[in-house]
């Protein structure tokens, strides 16, 4: 099993103070891996710092706006001189703002874009270079479902979405010959304290219209867990994907597979 192994890797998770992208990053450490994540102010990263010591993991923090270059440009220098260069970027910082299309300013479909898709393009542009020096480099874009379908009120999430969807397969076709690998995870629908609200029953037991919608769809029953993307996340980040590259890695319970139940 060396080959899942992750042991002297850095990696740097983007957003990684709670949710998906601390998941993820506790997945990465029980692997071997040095965790480095940012957050966008000081009191997120210090909540993160304290997560990540209860789960008894030694994890460096720094405040960074991944849509400033020049902030992810210094980020990745001091990342370089405090502990090493990242081996693995996880591109996990996100946003969504679910707002009709004909009622969203273009600013805020802007600003999806910005933080779901130029964001992750900053942060790889900053880590290739010395991924190309050291000989290996992974890249793990944090997709969608939303990368294959469209849905009410999320045109510019699933814009950005699609568009990380190529930029994982640019990124693999440019820099392959690298030995650099880049692949995404399309998450489905996660159980997070965001969604809880979607997920309670009510008084007389019945379920929210939401949940089981989503149910409905889902071949597997259920929602996923935040721990449900730490497999798959290890296998992208190890040696055992060192010929997988471009390839988006869809863990939704088997949704994108499935038409849905007769009525």
């Amino acid at each position: 099993m060396d080959m899942f192994s992750l042991n002297g890797k850095i990696a740097l998770v983007t957003g990684a103070s709670y949710g998906i992208g601390f998941a993820i990053a506790k997945a990465l450490h029980k692997a071997g891996a040095t965790i480095v994540f940012n957050d966008i102010n000081q009191d997120l990263v210090d909540k993160g710092i304290k997560s990540y010591e209860e789960e008894g993991i030694k994890a460096f923090g720094y405040v960074c706006d991944v849509t400033d270059e020049n902030a992810v440009t210094s980020l990745i220098a001091k990342i370089e001189e405090e502990v090493g260069i990242v081996d693995i970027l996880v591109n996990n910082a996100g946003i969504i703002k679910r707002i009709p299309m004909i009622e969203m300013s273009a600013e805020d479909f802007r600003k999806v874009i910005d933080v779901d898709l130029n964001a992750p393009f900053i942060m790889a542009k900053a880590v290739i270079p010395s991924m190309i020096k050291k000989g290996h480099g992974k890249i793990i874009n944090i997709c969608s479902m939303m990368s294959e379908l469209g849905r009410e009120t999320v045109s510019a999430y699933a814009a950005a979405k699609g568009g990380l969807k190529m930029l994982t397969k640019n990124i693999a076709s440019e820099y392959g010959e690298y030995n650099i690998q880049c692949n995404g995870i399309g998450p489905g629908y996660i159980a997070t304290p965001q969604t809880a609200p979607l997920r309670e029953r009510g008084e007389d037991g019945s379920r929210h219209p939401f949940d089981s919608f989503i149910l409905s769809k889902t071949p597997a029953g259920r929602w996923g867990e935040a721990d449900d993307l730490g497999g798959p996340a290890v296998f992208l980040a190890s040696d055992a994907s060192n010929f997988v590259n471009g390839h988006i890695l869809y863990v939704d319970g088997g949704i994108l597979a499935y038409i849905g139940k007769q009525p």
